[in-house]
This record gives structure tokens, sequence and C-alpha cells, in this order.
């Protein structure tokens, strides 16, 4: 799919078939069609019913303002939570709780800068320089990679970029010897 994110895509390619993925804030789902082609059990949510109506698949589609309602008590928990292009900074910390242990937030989404490249440009809608890094990390998240930057193929952007790992339950199989 080309369309899609190559940063959320290689996070999808490492989860095992039949994982269960949300695609939050998912628009037109791009990136749940890519995850149900991978087969991996998806749900796409957002509160544009139209977008949610071409996905198609075997996605499971569920219409909410994720900002003004209640949040479906479908939302439970998920080995990967796909967000891109989406911020709404007073849940972040309860769409990192929809993580399973050992699940994978899968972030990619514009910061500020990006005002010189068009939109967004409110700052509601930007990260400042290493907000992700750091709401990953006070939502009790490991961050396993992070980017922070200029996408200059395509439409140029400024963007950051985040995949964190919530911690399994039991951390003493990581224990350094």
């Amino acid at each position: 799919m080309t369309d899609t994110s190559a940063w959320v895509m290689q996070g999808l390619e490492a989860l095992a078939p039949g994982s269960r993925v949300l695609d939050f804030a998912a628009g037109s789902g791009r990136h749940a069609r890519a995850a149900d082609s991978l087969g991996l059990a998806t749900t796409a949510v957002d509160r544009d019913a139209q977008a949610l109506a071409g996905i198609g698949g075997a996605v499971r589609c569920l219409v909410a303002d994720l900002e003004a309602d209640p949040w479906p008590s479908e939302l439970t928990e998920f080995e990967a939570v796909v967000v891109c292009n989406y911020l709404y900074r007073p849940r972040f910390a309860e769409l990192c709780g929809l993580l399973a242990p050992g699940g994978l937030l899968l972030y990619e989404t514009f910061a500020r800068g990006n005002e010189a490249y068009g939109r967004p440009s409110n700052p509601d809608f930007l990260l400042e320089p290493g907000e992700l890094f750091e709401r990953c990390r006070s939502a009790g998240l490991f961050v396993l990679a992070y980017e922070d930057g200029f996408v200059g193929a395509g439409r140029r952007a400024r963007v950051q970029r985040a995949r964190a790992l919530r911690p399994p339950a039991n951390l003493e199989r990581f224990a350094i010897e």
C-alpha cells in the first residue's frame, strides 16, 4: 500500500498474525486496511462514518468522537495502536492505556515547524520539540525508536514519530545478568 507510512508498516509487519490492532482516528483507514492485509485483527475508530464505510475487508469499524464522547466499550486491549496525523493531548495517556502488556504504540504526527509547509499550522495540532518522546515516557512506555525532523519526499512536513512498548507484566525475564 503506497499511501501508508513506512514507519507504521515496519511496526505492523513485526506483529504475529492475529494480533489485535487499533487504528485510532483512522479516517479512511489506510493503516487499518494494511493491518488487515497482514492478517491482523483490526479495529478502526473515527468520528467520520462515511470515511469508515469505505474501509472494507475484515476490519471492524466503530464510529466515535474520540475527543468528546466516552470511548466505545469495545476499545479494551490491543497488541498495537496506530495513530497517524492526529493529536489530542488530553487523552494521550488514556490512549496508551489501550495497549496490552507488551503492546506497541506506532505514532506519527505533525510537529512545530510544519506551519511552514501548510496544514496543520494550529499549535494545538503540532507537537513541541521532543514532546512525543516525553508523552510516551510519561505514560509508562519504553520508547524503542523516535524521530523528530523534516520529511522531504512527497509532501514536505515536519513530524515526530515514535515506536513505544508497554512493559510486559513480567519484567524479570528481561533482567541483565
